[in-house]
C-alpha cells in the first residue's frame, strides 16, 4: 500500500499528553484499549461505541447466551470499573459521523468534537439484509448484537416454527439452539450445501447430517423470494415451494463498516485496507477486526475475516504500533463452533487444496480433515478433536503457506465465525 507524507503533527496533545481515540467498542475495541495501558500508553484512551452496553463477546449470542445457559453478566469482557481504574474513558451510546483526517477530529453524532494523535477504526461488520417482500415485516430478526439475542430468546421456544435463512455458521448454530429448545427448524440455503462458502463437502456433508438427526429440515438450493404474512409471519416462500413460519433469522452472511472510513478518504475494498502493521493509507488512522482487509502470508490474496480471533489478535498489534512499535499481523486465521455437542474448530485457509486427509473416528463424531496442497498443510477442520486441531494450527504457523503461482483465490479462503 502507497503511503503518504504525514500531513502535520496532531493538535490534540495537550501538555504532551497524547489522545488515541478507538471508534468501536466491540472485542477489538476493547482490546486494544487494554493493549495500549499494557503496553506502556499513558496518555488519553476514548473508546468509542453506538451501543449502550459496555463491550461484550459475541459468539455465545448463537450459542450458549441464546439458549439461556449463560447470564449476560458473563458476557462483558471487564467490569466497568476496570476501565475506570485503566483511565479508559467509555463513551457508549455514541457515534462518530465523520473524521477529519487533515484536522485529525472525530466529529460525534453528540456535536462533540474530539481531536487525537492516533485513531484505530474497529467498526466491525454488519448483517447482509434480504431484500423481497415481506423482509421487513413482524417476525424477521437478524442476529450481532445483545438486543438482537434477547429479542430472538424470548421468541424461540418448543413448537414453535423457526426458518433460518442460511446455512452458514450463524444460522446453524441458532438453528441447533432452537432445536434443541424443541422448535421445528427448517434451514433454508441458496448454494448447493451448507457451509459451502467456509469448508469443504466432507464436512458439509457430516453438519448437516447432524442436523437432520435432530429433526432440522435442510433444503438447499432453495432462494427466498418472500415472507408471507399480515400482522404476523406465517411462511416463507421460496421458488418452488412455501415453509410455515412464526420466526425467521436471517443469517446469510455480513458486510464490513466501512462507509465512515470512505467518508474520511481512506482506501477501501472488501475491508479498510490496512497494512501488515494494521496502518491504513492515512498517516496516523489505524483499523482492526472485522472492518478491515490485510495481507496475509497464508493467503495469495487479501483477507477479510469475521472472528473472533481477528478481531482481538488484530487489534493487539494495531495497538502496539500505534505507540511506536513495528509488529508485524501473521496470525493463523482460525475460528470455532459449537452445534449441539459437537465443537468444530478450523484453522488456515483452503486455497488450492489438493489433498485431504481423514484422521479419527466420524461414526464417533471425532475426527479432523488436514487439507494439504503440495505435500504442505494448509488448513485443519476438526470435530471434537482439540489436540489433532492445535497440533496442525501449530504446523500450518510455522511454515510459510503461500500458494503457488498461477492457484485462483477461493472464497472458502474467507472463514467467517
Amino acid at each position: 500500500m502507497t503511503r503518504p507524507v504525514p500531513l502535520r503533527k496532531s493538535p490534540s496533545g495537550i501538555g504532551g499528553r497524547q489522545t488515541f481515540v478507538i471508534v468501536g467498542a466491540g472485542q477489538a475495541g476493547s482490546q486494544a484499549a487494554c493493549t495500549l495501558r499494557e503496553a506502556g500508553f499513558h496518555g488519553r484512551i476514548v473508546l468509542i461505541g453506538d451501543e449502550t452496553q459496555g463491550p461484550y463477546m459475541r459468539p455465545p449470542l448463537s450459542k450458549k447466551f441464546l439458549a439461556g445457559d449463560f447470564d449476560e453478566d458473563r458476557l462483558y469482557l471487564r467490569p466497568e470499573a476496570f476501565y475506570r481504574s485503566s483511565d479508559i474513558e467509555l463513551m457508549l451510546g455514541a457515534s462518530v459521523e465523520s473524521i477529519d483526517a487533515s484536522a485529525c477530529r472525530v466529529h460525534l453524532n453528540n456535536g462533540l468534537r474530539l481531536g487525537y494523535d492516533k485513531l484505530l477504526i474497529a467498526t466491525g461488520s454488519r448483517p447482509c439484509r434480504l431484500h423481497v417482500p415481506g423482509s421487513d415485516g413482524p417476525g424477521i430478526h437478524y442476529l450481532k448484537t445483545l438486543d438482537d439475542s434477547l429479542r430472538l430468546r424470548a421468541v424461540i421456544a418448543a413448537g414453535k416454527r423457526i426458518v433460518v435463512v442460511g446455512g452458514g455458521y450463524i444460522g446453524l448454530e441458532v438453528a441447533a439452539t432452537a432445536a434443541t429448545a424443541g422448535a421445528r427448524v427448517s434451514v433454508l440455503e441458496v448454494g448447493e450445501r451448507v457451509l459451502g462458502r467456509v469448508t469443504t463437502e466432507s464436512l458439509s456433508s457430516f453438519v448437516e447430517k447432524k442436523h437432520r438427526e435432530r429433526g432440522v429440515e435442510i433444503h438447499c438450493g432453495s432462494r427466498v423470494v418472500s415472507f408471507e404474512g399480515g400482522d404476523r409471519l406465517r411462511s416463507v416462500s421460496c421458488e418452488g415451494f412455501e415453509t410455515e413460519a412464526d420466526i425467521a433469522l436471517v443469517g446469510i452472511g455480513a458486510v464490513p463498516n466501512v462507509e465512515l472510513a470512505q467518508l474520511a478518504g481512506l482506501a477501501c475494498g472488501d475491508g479498510i485496507l490496512v497494512d501488515a502493521h494494521c496502518r491504513t493509507s492515512i498517516d496516523n488512522v489505524f483499523a482492526a477486526g472485522d472492518c478491515t482487509s490485510h495481507p496475509s502470508r497464508f493467503a495469495s490474496h487479501r483477507l477479510r475475516l469475521e472472528s473472533v480471533q481477528n478481531a482481538v489478535d488484530q487489534a493487539g498489534i494495531a495497538a502496539h504500533n500505534m505507540c511506536g512499535d513495528e509488529r508485524i499481523y501473521d496470525r493463523v486465521p482460525w475460528f470455532w463452533s459449537q452445534q449441539y455437542e459437537y465443537k468444530l474448530q478450523s484453522a488456515g485457509v483452503l486455497e488450492g487444496c489438493d489433498e485431504i486427509v481423514e484422521r479419527g473416528d466420524r461414526e464417533r463424531g471425532s475426527f479432523a480433515l488436514l487439507y494439504r496442497r503440495a505435500g504442505a498443510l494448509i488448513a485443519v477442520d476438526a470435530v471434537n478433536m482439540a489436540g489433532e486441531y492445535l497440533a496442525a494450527r501449530k504446523q500450518i504457523a510455522e511454515q510459510t503457506a503461500r500458494p503457488p503461482e498461477g492457484v485462483v483465490p477461493g472464497r472458502a479462503g474467507q472463514r467467517a465465525a
